[in-house]
């Protein structure tokens, strides 16, 4: 196992923890079962299980950083950003954009722990 892994697993947890918080807060009637929460989730699970296949950890470090990277810039352009063509369901109030913030932090140590962490970059290369 990589020196890296827990920090990148902790930073995969976190990250979905922030995406499912703000599904279970904005979007009435969720569960982990629902379409919208499920099927990113399984998306998750395939990166983190691929993350644990040394021959393609680097192209799932890649992936990781891709998917955080999407919630954390997709979430605020789709959802935040009062764009006319989109409907705005749930209503963008102040509780809306607050719950957007924290699903946005919490994407950050997945970026970060992705480029970090990723296979063939070395000891002196991370503490830079």
């Amino acid at each position: 196992m990589s020196q890296g892994t827990p920090w990148v697993m902790t930073a995969a947890l976190i990250s979905w923890s922030g995406f499912f918080l703000h599904n279970y807060a904005d979007l009435p009637g969720q569960t982990i079962l629902s379409p919208e929460t499920l099927y990113p989730t399984l998306v998750y699970l395939a990166l983190i299980a691929a993350w644990f296949l040394k021959p393609i950890r680097n192209i799932a470090a890649w992936a990781l950083f891709g998917w955080a990277l999407l919630h954390l810039v997709g979430g605020a352009i789709v959802s935040v950003l009062p764009l006319p063509f989109l409907p705005f369901n749930p209503e963008q109030t102040l509780r809306h954009y607050m719950f957007h913030a924290i699903y946005g932090v919490l994407q950050i140590p997945l970026v970060a722990m992705s480029l970090t962490w990723r296979p063939g970059r070395s000891a002196a290369a991370r503490r830079a």
